[in-house]
């Protein structure tokens, strides 16, 4: 996995229409790495990537559910 950090502001969601770092797909999970960073993914990379970002993440928002996966 290649990791892109965007430079968005900080949010707990993605009002903006971010697009994925993997395949620029729309983002549906926004991934907060414990430096401050961010990632975001389409609904497909952040299922394919599940295990290695909830080990990496200090918080995991989907867009879906409106709720941080993990605080």
């Amino acid at each position: 996995m290649t990791e892109t950090l965007t430079t968005s502001p900080p949010t707990d969601d993605l009002v903006v229409p971010f697009h994925c770092d993997r395949c620029g797909a729309l983002a549906k999970v926004r991934v907060v790495l414990p430096s401050g960073s961010d990632l975001v993914f389409c609904g497909h990379h952040a299922r394919e990537y599940d295990a290695k970002l909830r080990d990496l993440a200090a918080d995991i928002i989907d867009a879906d559910s409106e709720q941080p996966v993990r605080s």
